[in-house]
């Protein structure tokens, strides 16, 4: 299948490199990185870069996604403080947080994610943060943790249509995402929640209009689409390039369904100019 035309972006590692020195020098990984993220140099160039904490190894087997899949390694108790530090440096307003799923903890690492939030806070409480949070496998006390975090917005995505979970995220379940999207504003009707899909995995319109619906039923506020773009050849296949006629389709869609903010194009990903998101809603 050839690539069209609108998918030409150009990476500039040169672009990159004062952000990634930093970031190597204060032992933090970025989901930008690991994910192979195309919008990298365009980020890294403003500053920008989504922190991915509680390391860089994943517990899960979902077929679409470029982190590692092993053993995780144990909680690193200092990385709140060091993405603090990262962040004072960058002189960044707004940070998203990420992780990998680590079914492996607890807790599923809320208490990290709530105390990454609360070091940010205490060092500027203006600064914006978004969590961008696994299922914690639909812990209700792991989700409250998060909720109750004092971030800015809670992103979760739900990545793709129901029909397609069995194939593209083994160990995920559709109605416990859309669950815990509903549990964030349960316990805290004060954040925005957000979550986001890739197209071009074998959903049909129908499907993906049917989620979209699903999404707004359990309050969500924020929606990211964009193109899936498997990482190498052993990852799951594409099936569809989307168009950017198509993707301003879903995006009319989505906000007549009631979203309050949706960004939806071929390059769009969870974190891509996040902090839109917030500055239309304040």
């Amino acid at each position: 299948m050839q690539k069209p035309s609108w998918l030409n972006k150009k990476i500039d590692l040169a672009a990159s490199a004062k952000v990634k020195r930093l970031l190597k020098g204060l032992s933090l990984h970025t989901v930008c990185q690991e994910s192979l993220c195309p919008n990298i140099s365009e980020c890294f160039s403003h500053n920008a870069a989504t922190f991915m904490i509680l390391g860089n190894i994943c517990t899960r087997q979902c077929q679409f996604c470029n982190v590692k899949k092993a053993t995780p390694t144990s909680i690193d108790h200092d990385e709140p403080q060091r993405v603090k530090e990262a962040v004072g440096a960058l002189n960044l307003k707004y940070v998203v947080i990420t992780s990998p799923t680590r079914d492996d903890l607890d807790d599923g690492g809320a208490s990290v994610f709530a105390d990454t939030v609360k070091k940010i806070k205490d060092f500027d409480p203006n600064i914006k943060v978004e969590t961008l949070i696994p299922d914690f496998l639909g812990d209700e006390q792991s989700v409250e943790i998060v909720a109750n975090s004092s971030a800015d917005v809670i992103s979760h995505n739900l990545e793709t249509v129901s029909s397609l979970y069995a194939q593209v995220r083994k160990g995920a379940d559709y109605t416990r995402s859309l669950r815990v999207l509903r549990l964030l504003k349960e316990k805290n009707s004060n954040i925005y929640t957000k979550s986001g899909l890739m197209l071009g995995l074998g959903e049909t319109q129908p499907q993906l209009l049917h989620t979209l619906g699903d999404l707004r039923m359990v309050g969500c506020d924020f929606l990211t689409l964009g193109q899936y773009l498997p990482p190498s050849v052993k990852h799951f296949p594409l099936k569809e390039y989307i168009s950017p006629e198509k993707f301003l389709f879903f995006e009319k869609k989505a906000i007549k369904l009631g979203f309050k903010a949706v960004k939806s194009s071929p390059y769009t990903r969870s974190s891509y100019f996040a902090h839109t998101f917030l500055a239309k809603n304040n």
